[in-house]
């Protein structure tokens, strides 16, 4: 999915009985971490597991990082299962870089899209 505003982030989401899948296409930074949190963190005291496919994410910085971890955190008090798929490599550095990468690489590697 691409984005006509590069500086824009794009979800799409995905809502069945028990999960949310949310696919993020275009910038996941500072301009536009809260809209990823403000979106995801209301569905999780809902779902048992959220997804966040972020195959055609082009950048994410330390706010979207930041983001992440945020989500991760609600996850774990809301009793839900937070699955971070379809990452870049320069992503998975950035996860790696952060000690982060051992929370979501058992979910998938980039480049497989899971379901």
């Amino acid at each position: 999915m691409s984005t006509d505003n590069p500086g824009k982030l794009v979800l799409r989401s995905e809502l069945q009985d028990d999960s949310a899948l949310y696919y993020c296409s275009g910038r996941l930074t500072v301009e536009t971490a809260a809209e990823l949190k403000d979106t995801v963190k209301p569905v999780m005291p809902h779902k048992r597991r959220v997804t966040l496919d972020l195959q055609d994410l082009t950048q994410m910085d330390s706010s979207g990082l930041g983001a992440i971890v945020a989500l991760y955190i609600t996850s774990k008090r809301e009793n839900c299962e937070l699955r971070v798929v379809n990452y870049s490599p320069a992503i998975r550095k950035l996860l790696s870089m952060s000690n982060l990468l051992s929370l979501f690489e058992s979910y998938g590697s980039c480049g497989t899209r899971m379901s």
